[in-house]
Order: structure tokens, then C-alpha cells, then sequence
């Protein structure tokens, strides 16, 4: 006895067809009329590329249906019956696709193929006619008497043999051209269902209806030599003996062997025999209750190399087709469940491919490889069915789920340690896959909950990433220091374009780029931990980065911080010239002419543009500024005043000593005198003040000629015919009309002539 493998381990691979799982829900004929009417519709070709499956052969189909199928003796082509309309095809094995088709007048029961290749056949058709078929094509046709049902040729004697709705088997002696006659079978044969000729004695088996027998027949002495009656009690139920159903044999098949016997009935039963005995060695349900539509031995390379010895049989119904092994019927060595009826079951000699003829447009391949090898016309599939068990790799624990002991616990399952629903692995357990969800389930209920709104954000974020942004400031992925990545990355683009895309020193010895700090990852946090947040509001920062500094930052977010020397001045400035605006406009109603001409000198002095007065005035009524300990002071003229005889009076206005009616005495030289005072930082501040009302002015004012015109301390216009450049005083008063004769050099400090 052979032992069979595990039937879950057996690969059965679809070559041709659809499998039930990837056929599609409509009927034959109507995905037909679709094809036929959009053929050359893009739509319609994407749709059957979807739905076909592997090809082995093409043109593999009948327009509704299928009857028989079978390959001749050389292995070189296959002959296929169907309809509608009925007609016979032709494929070329070794090519691969169809050689030819024939049509014909009526639908076809029965054919066997006469020759070894495919040129001479013999066709049974549903109308009592048989033709005969030669390589030309039709050849000859002739009729039986009854309908027929079965089809048989005996070699040595060139007999046909037919099968009919009769008792009586007919005879068509093919080298004679003329018919013998017929065996005649008993009285309660109401058909010939079945005709089997055994290839090692010759001994014809008929498979009848009625009484539920095979009768056997010497073709030498042209009578019945044996007959075998099938044991009813098994194979019908237990139900009263009136109400019982006759068994009829429907298939019938012969081992090379000579002894062993397979034989199909109505019941959906399959019975192997020995001719030596009576009774039945093995008996197979197909378990639909439909009758058995073929039977088969498999037998050469296939079952002897793949399964250590040969003995496997195939059974077919109309829904099923199982391969089991002879001795043990109640193990399956692999069943095929095809989405369509079976008409008829061929397997190619030698070999792991089956062939079925069935109610569906394309006729069905499978291939086994444990049943036997690739025919030689398609050895590829040995390539194919191996690479593909390679990548699918089956295991142990295949239902099985892995739980580690924490898992477990949280689970609400670690009380089933010890037990059968767990297996111990290294450092967890294989628990179930549906015990598994079931207790995940009760543990968590909103798991699927979880799970589906885990599932609708990333989409929700996919669908995110295609939108169309705008471009942001920046390298992509920096939350902190923006300004110093894009100073960064305005350098990269600035030193590409200068070196070019083929730039030395970007690239490293294996030609990759070289990274930056924008893209290195050893700088990663400087652009995404905050702890690496540049403070741009400090003094160091402003300057190691005098040009990138603007005053907003220089003086803080509050407006503190520090200032530049030009202007704390500035400010001090102001703060002066408000004070003395307050003085005035505390005297009276002049505070306001005091507080313009104040601004004059503010402007005289160079000090800036013109502030307006209310302005001056909402920035002196805020809060003093905190002055540094060490400041740039400019120097400021100093002048004794009544109120100031000391002159200490820092705050006086250049303009206010200089109005003042009262200064010190006139010195030699027409200055007033040179004031030297410390401050309290430790400063020292310098200041003179031209005097205006010492002798030597007067004596100056009384030599001048008349017209000559006094301004400033010490500077006068006119007064004379000639002036400057020996013009005289009214062109000078009025200004130069004419072109100057010298003409100063770019490059040198002189005047030269043209």
C-alpha cells in the first residue's frame, strides 16, 4: 500500500481556463456577446486580460460548450467535439495553438481517433449518422439503427463497435466497408452505456442499463464469456425494496494489466475490480449522488517516479473530479472542483496535465506536478511550478498565531497554560488564529474601531501629501533656525551655479553627493531641537553678524537692548531739545517760536531731518532709557550764562549758550576762552566759543569796506570790486554766470587749464 501525501500539499495548477474562484458571476454567453460586440473596445480587452488566467493553448474554447476531448497516440495534437455550431478542432501540441476546425450537420456523441496522429477519426453523432474523417475532411457517412450512446474500435479485427439505446451492440468492419452482425446482449438490457476493450487480452466489457451489470465478450468466439453484477446493497440506501432504483453503469475503463477493472455508475460510485473475483476490492463515492461521467488509471512516468508505484484512479462526475489511490478509496490524493459541468475528463499519457471538456466557453488544463511531469510540448511548466513553490512556502503553524506570555495575559488566556490550545515556543505560545481574535475581540472591543480610524488617517494624509502647497521659507522638515537653513541652502545654490553640476569637491571618490549640514544627520537637532535655537537678539550675535543685524533686532523685541553711539546721540538729542521746548513753553505764550528755532539749530547742526513737534512730544513722555556706563559723548560748546556763570549747564543747548547775552571775558585773539570739565564717568570734555564783542572785533568791524556783508563768527561776503577769483562783488552777490577758466582733475587736488 502506498501512502498518499498530505492532500493540502498537492499544488494544482490552472493552464487553461478559469478557476472557480476567478470565474467571473456571468453567464458564458452573455460575456461572449459583450466580446462579439465591443471586440475592439479598450475597455472590453483590459476587462478579459483581468479575468483570463494563463493560457496554455490558445483558441482553446468552443463558441457554447464542449463534448470530448482527446490527444492522439503521438502526442502531437488534440481533438476536440462542441458546439454551437457543432464542429470538430484541431490544436497543434508542440505549437501550441489551433491547427484547423471542421464543422459539421449534427452534434456529436462519441469520436476515437483510428491513426496515430490526427488525420483519420470516426465521429458517433446524436442522429444516428457516423462519419468518417480523413485528413481531406469529411470522407463517409452511414447510419445505425437505434441511437447511439457509446464508441469503441477493436485494432486486430478494424471492428467499430456502437453502443445503442438497444440490447444490441453494433459492428462496422472498417476494412470490409460493411456492417456485421451485432452481439446481442439479454432480454433485460435496455441499454449499452459504456464500452470498454482491454488492451491485453482483448476481452470487450459492455456496460449496460437496467440490471445494473457488465457483461463480458470473446471477440474470437463472438459470445458472452462472463458477467459482473454490482452489489446494490452498498451502493443504494437503506429504503424498501419497491421503491429501489435500478443501477446503471455509465463509465467503464480496463487497466494495461488485464485484471483490474474500473467501473462508474448512476449512483455516483466508482468500483475497482479484479477479474478473478466477483466482488469489489474498492469502492469510491464522488459524494454528489450524480452518475460517474468518466474513469481513468493513471499509469507510465507519472504515478510510478512521483508516487513510489502506480495505482491511481480518476472518477469524474458532472461537479467533481477526484484522484485517489486504488487501495485506499477514502483518501483523496487531490480533487478539482471546475466552475462549470463536466462533459468529459482526459489525462495526457505520462504525465501530471488533465484535460477537461465542460459546459463553459474554454475547455480546462490542469497540471499536477505530483502526479507526473510536464509533457514534453510544455515542458516550461516545470520551470514555472517551481519557482512559484519556492516563493510559497507552507508551514507548521500556518492557523496558528504567535502570543508572548505578556500578550497573553493581557488577553484574558493565561489560564489555558498546560493546556491543549497552547503550544509552548521559545519564550511565547502558538495559540489559534480564531481563539486568537476571539479573545482580542472580548479584550478590546473598539479594536475595529481603532483600526479603521488608523486606516482612514493615513489615507486622509496620502491624499494630504498630493495637494498642491505653497513653497515654504526654508529647507523642508526645519522648525528651528529657518533663517540660518536658508542662508545654507543660498549658499549651496550659489556654489552650484559657479562649479557647475560636475563640481570636484560636491562629490565624493564613489561618485555619490557629499552631504551638507542640511542634510547631514550629525546636525540634525541644530534645525529641530529647540534647545539649538540661535538667540538673534544678543550682542554676540550682532557681531559676529554686523550686516544681517537690522535695528528692530539690535534693540530687542521691547525696544531695549543695545544702541549704536549715533544713536544714543541722536536720542540724547532729542531728550535736550525737549527739555528746552518745556522751559519755554512753560514762560509763556513764545514757547512755541522757542521750540521752532530750537529745531533750526537742531537742523543746522545736521542732526537729521525735521521731527514734527508732536511726535518729539510722545517720545519725550516715555519712560527714560537706561544709558550704558561707558558711552561715546560728542563734544558740546560750554558758555557761563547769568543763570550759569560756571558753565556746568550740560544740558544748555549749543543754541541757547550761543543767544545767551552774557559770556565770559574776551581773551586775546577774539576768543572768549577754552573750557576743560570732567564728567562723572570720568570723561573730559573740551569747548571754545569765538567772542563777538572783544576790541579786536570792533577794530576789524570799523576797517571793513562797506558792502561787504558779515555772517558766522569771523566770516564776511563782498565789499569790494574784486572778490574771489577777481570778480567782482555784485556777480558774486548774485552768483557765477559765466564758465570757470580752471578746471579741477579727478585724479589730482589742483586746477589745471585747457
Amino acid at each position: 500500500m502506498v501512502s498518499l501525501p498530505d492532500p493540502s500539499s498537492v499544488k494544482v495548477y490552472t493552464v487553461n481556463g478559469a478557476t472557480s474562484s476567478t470565474s467571473s458571476s456571468l453567464p458564458d454567453w452573455l460575456t461572449l456577446k459583450r466580446r462579439q460586440k465591443s471586440a475592439k473596445s479598450k475597455r472590453s480587452i483590459i476587462k478579459e486580460q483581468v479575468e483570463s488566467t494563463l493560457q496554455l493553448i490558445q483558441h482553446f474554447e468552443f463558441p457554447e460548450a464542449s463534448n470530448r476531448i482527446k490527444t492522439t497516440r503521438d502526442g502531437k495534437s488534440a481533438i476536440a467535439t462542441g458546439t454551437y455550431k457543432p464542429h470538430m478542432k484541431v490544436w497543434d501540441l508542440e505549437e501550441l495553438s489551433l491547427k484547423f476546425e471542421r464543422h459539421s450537420d449534427v452534434e456529436n456523441v462519441d469520436f476515437i481517433i483510428l491513426s496515430d496522429d490526427w488525420t483519420k477519426s470516426l465521429h458517433l453523432q446524436t442522429d444516428r449518422s457516423i462519419e468518417l474523417h480523413t485528413q481531406s475532411g469529411f470522407h463517409y457517412r452511414t447510419r445505425i439503427p437505434k441511437f447511439g450512446r457509446s464508441l469503441a474500435y477493436h485494432f486486430p479485427s478494424c471492428d467499430a463497435l456502437f453502443g445503442a439505446s438497444s440490447n444490441e451492440v453494433y459492428r462496422l468492419n472498417l476494412e470490409q466497408g460493411r456492417f456485421l452482425s451485432p452481439f446481442v446482449l439479454g432480454e433485460e438490457v435496455e441499454c449499452v452505456n459504456a464500452i470498454d476493450v482491454n488492451p491485453a487480452h482483448q476481452l470487450f466489457a459492455f456496460g449496460v442499463e437496467g440490471n445494473g451489470s457488465v457483461e463480458f465478450w470473446d471477440p474470437r468466439s463472438r459470445s458472452r464469456v462472463g458477467l459482473l453484477s454490482l452489489p446494490a446493497s452498498r451502493l443504494l440506501p437503506s429504503t424498501p425494496s419497491s421503491t429501489i432504483t435500478p443501477i446503471s453503469v455509465t463509465a467503464l475503463s480496463s487497466r494495461s494489466d488485464g485484471l483490474n477493472y474500473a467501473v462508474g455508475t448512476s449512483t455516483g460510485h466508482t468500483l475497482l475490480y479484479d477479474i478473478r473475483s466477483a466482488n469489489p476490492f474498492a469502492v469510491k463515492d464522488q459524494g454528489y449522488g450524480l452518475a460517474v461521467k468518466n474513469v481513468s488509471w493513471v499509469e507510465g512516468v507519472g504515478g510510478g517516479r512521483r508516487m513510489g508505484g502506480e495505482g491511481l484512479v480518476i472518477s469524474a462526475d458532472k461537479k467533481v473530479v477526484k484522484i485517489w489511490e486504488k487501495n485506499d478509496p477514502t483518501t483523496n490524493f487531490a480533487s478539482i472542483t471546475p466552475p462549470n459541468d463536466i462533459n468529459d475528463v482526459h489525462h495526457v499519457p505520462s504525465s501530471g496535465l488533465i484535460m477537461l471538456a465542460n459546459e463553459g466557453i474554454q475547455m480546462t488544463t490542469y497540471f499536477i506536478p505530483q502526479l507526473g511531469p510536464a509533457p514534453r510540448w510544455c515542458s516550461f511548466l516545470e520551470n514555472i511550478t517551481e519557482e512559484m513553490e519556492d516563493q510559497t512556502t507552507r508551514s507548521v503553524y500556518e492557523d496558528f498565531k504567535f502570543v508572548e506570555r505578556g500578550e497573553l495575559a493581557s488577553l484574558g488566556l493565561d489560564h489555558l497554560i498546560g493546556t491543549a490550545a497552547l503550544k509552548p515556543y521559545m519564550h511565547g505560545y502558538f495559540v489559534s488564529l480564531k481563539l486568537y481574535d476571539a479573545a482580542r475581540v472580548i479584550s478590546n472591543p473598539f479594536a475595529y474601531a481603532e483600526h479603521r480610524e488608523r486606516v482612514v488617517r493615513e489615507k486622509m494624509e496620502k491624499m494630504a501629501e498630493g495637494r498642491i502647497r505653497a513653497k515654504k521659507d526654508g529647507a523642508v522638515g526645519v522648525k528651528v533656525n529657518k533663517a540660518l537653513a536658508e542662508k545654507i541652502r543660498r549658499d549651496e545654490e550659489r556654489g552650484k551655479r559657479k562649479g557647475g553640476k560636475g563640481d570636484k569637491m560636491d562629490v565624493n571618490e564613489d561618485g555619490k553627493e557629499k552631504p551638507t549640514l542640511l542634510t547631514d544627520d550629525r546636525f540634525k537637532a541644530l534645525f529641530e531641537d529647540p534647545d539649538y535655537q540661535v538667540d538673534e537678539t544678543t550682542r554676540e550675535f550682532a557681531l559676529l553678524n554686523p550686516s544681517t543685524v537690522v535695528p528692530q533686532l539690535r534693540r530687542g523685541k521691547d525696544g531695549k537692548g543695545m544702541k549704536t553711539a549715533v544713536e544714543e546721540e541722536e536720542e540724547e538729542s532729542d531728550k535736550v531739545s525737549s527739555d528746552g521746548l518745556g522751559e519755554s513753553s512753560e514762560e509763556g505764550e513764545g514757547g512755541e517760536e522757542d521750540s521752532d528755532s530750537s529745531e533750526d539749530d537742531d537742523l543746522r547742526r545736521g542732526n537729521g531731518p525735521r521731527i514734527p513737534r508732536t511726535r518729539r512730544l510722545n517720545e519725550n513722555q516715555r519712560k527714560p532709557q537706561p544709558q550704558n556706563k561707558v558711552r561715546l559723548v560728542p563734544m558740546r560748546a560750554q558758555a557761563s550764562s547769568n543763570h550759569d556763570p560756571t558753565g556746568t549747564n550740560k544740558n544748555a543747548s549749543f543754541g541757547q549758550r550761543r543767544s545767551s547775552s552774557t559770556f565770559g571775558k574776551a581773551k586775546e585773539g577774539g576768543w572768549e576762552g577754552m573750557h576743560v570739565n570732567k564728567n562723572k564717568e570720568g570723561g573730559m570734555e573740551m569747548s571754545w566759543v569765538p567772542s563777538s564783542s572783544s576790541a579786536a572785533s570792533k577794530k576789524e568791524r570799523g576797517e571793513r569796506k562797506k558792502g561787504k556783508e558779515v555772517f558766522g563768527a569771523g566770516m564776511e561776503k563782498g565789499g569790494g570790486e574784486e572778490g574771489v577769483g577777481g570778480r567782482g562783488g555784485e556777480k558774486e552777490r548774485s552768483g557765477r554766470t559765466e564758465r570757470r577758466r580752471g578746471m579741477r582733475s579727478g585724479s589730482k587736488n589742483v586746477f589745471r587749464r585747457m
